[in-house]
């Protein structure tokens, strides 16, 4: 295989650890005989530069989408844009507030994710490494990396909204509210002292449905975008991608894109229903119940309302994300992630 992708670019069992691994002994060796599996492992000093990497990308893309979001919430949630599209919900908010009004959100938006993003991309890693050893060969891992990439994206991004919930809370009661605070701090101190932990935490389920499948979308999605380049390539056309700047980037930015509209469209529902329940919406009861009770509210057209912007939102949030991860990880000197594609026969 030929090193090519920014978090997918290693392969598991190099030829060089194959022979180095090898029986020392050739005329003692079973044809049934495999070398030993060897998957190489990462330091303290590489997790670091992955949360790094993984900690920048995602706030400065988040920030960057933070007007898209904005409008993108208020059409969820707000009665008074119910009727607005994307183009004229824009309008309406820097006719009725400013264009500040744009930027409601940016102080929670910036923090939540710079600490949201290392955590999932550096656990990813982590998370796929961890399972790529029990699976306990390289066939094995290759046969099944697809459980590997769905358990990997999801435990990593459990831990993540741990950190992520309270500050998205707060994010969305500014946006949803106007006048509840000025800022990150007023509003994350206003909602801690009126709710306590409970209230802060209270879309911690429903960011968990919202989180996850669009980090199964992001990673997954991504992941196979790349082998099926690899799949349809022949050596010397990776070995021209792998020497290209252009081509290489631009394979990245193309599966980013695709692997975000997946991210979007799976996410959706539980987005609707989390910008709902920071806003209080919905009856008292357990979280289960008042999701299922929004649901039945929000009807399947309903939870799927402002899909549009947040498609392109996040199109454009996971493919800047993966190309600013490759090359804030090229620029710490951090290994590439291992690389478990199915080769074409």
């Amino acid at each position: 295989m030929v090193c090519l992708f920014g978090t997918t670019d290693v392969n598991l069992l190099s030829k060089s650890s194959k022979r180095r691994f090898a029986p020392p002994m050739a005329d003692t060796k079973s044809p049934n005989d495999h070398p030993p599996f060897h998957v190489r492992q990462f330091t303290g000093k590489d997790y670091t530069s992955f949360f790094l990497a993984g900690s920048l990308c995602a706030m400065l893309s988040h920030v960057a989408m933070t007007p898209i979001d904005v409008v993108k919430t208020r059409i969820q949630i707000d009665p008074a844009f119910k009727s607005h599209s994307f183009l004229s919900g824009t309008r309406h908010v820097i006719a009725t507030e400013g264009p500040r009004g744009l930027l409601t959100g940016f102080g929670p938006t910036a923090v939540g994710y710079l600490a949201q993003g290392g955590a999932k991309f550096a656990g990813y890693e982590y998370w796929k490494k961890t399972f790529v050893q029990i699976a306990g060969s390289q066939e094995n891992a290759v046969a099944n990396r697809t459980a590997i990439y769905l358990g990997a994206a999801t435990v990593a991004e459990f831990f993540a909204d741990i950190l992520l919930t309270p500050l998205e809370a707060t994010r969305i009661r500014l946006v949803s509210q106007r006048g509840y605070a000025t800022g990150l701090v007023s509003g994350f101190t206003r909602l801690a002292r009126e709710g306590g932990v409970r209230e802060l935490y209270a879309g911690f389920l429903p960011i968990l449905c919202k989180q996850i499948p669009y980090a199964i979308g992001q990673f997954t999605v991504n992941e196979f975008c790349h082998e099926l380049v690899l799949r349809s390539t022949t050596e010397e056309q990776k070995k021209k991608i792998a020497n290209s700047f252009t081509l290489k980037y631009s394979i990245q930015l193309g599966s980013g894109i695709i692997a975000g509209f997946a991210a979007a469209i799976l996410s959706q529902p539980a987005d609707t229903l989390l910008s709902q329940i920071n806003k209080g919406h919905g009856p008292t009861g357990s979280m289960g119940h008042r999701l299922a009770v929004l649901a039945r509210e929000a009807g399947f057209k309903g939870l799927f309302v402002g899909l549009g912007p947040r498609m392109i939102m996040t199109a454009g949030l996971v493919s800047s994300q993966f190309l600013m991860y490759g090359a804030i990880k090229d620029a710490l000197g951090a290994p590439p992630g291992l690389e478990i594609h199915k080769e074409k026969k």
